[in-house]
């Protein structure tokens, strides 16, 4: 099966991009990761990307005046690049309608929350003081909202007593880890099917790249 061409957005230190960079290595998935894009210059996940020996690329949206020229630019780096997924990996940026209409349902992102619930940021502490008794990690398709695209899988994570905001975020992102290799997997077989909101996993063998 021909590798699928990953690209992947990161802003931050990367644990999500090296998890990728250590499957692809192990090839126990079936992609590479064509080019990593970063919007700060400052991201630790360049310097995992570059230890790699992966293509690089840092855009940093604070040069743009505005921020479709921003996207147009990480749009055109990542097509240069014969992408075949968008990978958001802690982008912290609003993927907006150039990006979609670029690469549509080929975008997902990995949200360290059961969505619905606590969409947005510090969701770990928004969990902990809504008292919820489980929390967890999603991997969805994006679209035009934040964190409301249609949600391919799901891992659920314990909320302890005595937890905090750290504890549970450490214990979610072991689960990440292990969930956004899968979701690419998936993709890269060929079995996501989308069905309006639902998303349906179909058995190996029945995708069109299989």
């Amino acid at each position: 099966m021909k590798k699928l061409r990953l690209g992947v957005l990161a802003s931050g230190g990367g644990t999500n991009l090296q998890s990728l960079i250590d499957c692809c290595a192990k090839n126990s998935l079936a992609a590479e990761i064509a080019i990593v894009i970063c919007n700060n210059p400052d991201a630790g996940a360049l310097a995992r990307a570059e230890k790699a020996g992966i293509k690089t690329c840092c855009i940093n949206h604070r040069d743009f005046a505005e921020r479709a020229a921003f996207d147009r630019k990480v749009v055109q780096r990542l097509q240069e690049s014969g992408v075949g997924l968008v990978v958001l990996a802690g982008f912290m940026r609003i993927v907006g309608p150039i990006f979609l209409e670029a690469f549509p349902q080929r975008i997902i992102n990995i949200h360290p929350a059961l969505l619905p619930a606590f969409p947005g940021l510090h969701v770990q502490q928004q969990a902990i003081d809504y008292g919820a008794r489980f929390s967890g990690c999603t991997v969805h398709f994006v679209d035009v909202g934040v964190d409301t695209g249609p949600i391919i899988l799901q891992a659920v994570v314990p909320v302890l007593d005595g937890d905090s905001a750290d504890d549970l975020a450490a214990r979610i992102l072991i689960e990440e880890h292990r969930l956004y290799p899968q979701a690419i997997q998936l993709f890269a077989e060929g079995r996501l099917q989308l069905e309006g909101r639902r998303v349906r996993i179909l058995p190996l063998g029945s995708g069109p790249t299989s």
